[in-house]
């Protein structure tokens, strides 16, 4: 099931020739994230202070297929790929109207607050499926 992020490109977001700066598609498609583990029900606040857990990104694989400008507005659409004990493979596509801009996959692996390797709870790889 594919979860749909809505966005505007704001003057800020762009750079003199009104395009969409490269590293700002990393900042929509990490909003786009904590918006879909929000709405899967996944409390991170309470699973670092409870279990001592959070996400990070592994790894990135970005394609930057055709630019966004000033005042598009943008779905950024993730979806799951791979579930396993510690981490999650995403893809994550930025589209306009229809048209892939940006594509990226995403792994995100579960680490302890001393930034060592950790098992995700079961109940919130249920819910990530």
């Amino acid at each position: 099931m594919a979860h749909h992020f809505q966005l505007r490109v704001y003057y800020e977001d762009t750079d003199l020739a009104g395009i969409v700066y490269y590293a700002n598609y990393l900042r929509f498609i990490e909003r786009a994230r904590s918006e879909w583990i929000r709405t899967l029900g996944i409390d991170q606040k309470a699973m670092k202070a409870d279990d001592g857990i959070v996400f990070a990104v592994r790894r990135l694989e970005a394609d930057y297929l055709s630019p966004a400008h000033f005042d598009d507005q943008l779905d950024v659409i993730t979806t799951t790929e791979a579930v396993t004990g510690a981490r999650v493979m995403l893809k994550q596509d930025v589209v306009r109207d229809g048209e892939v801009l940006f594509t990226a996959h995403v792994t995100i692996v579960a680490i302890s607050d001393t930034g060592h390797p950790a098992r995700l709870p079961a109940n919130i790889r249920l819910l990530m499926h």
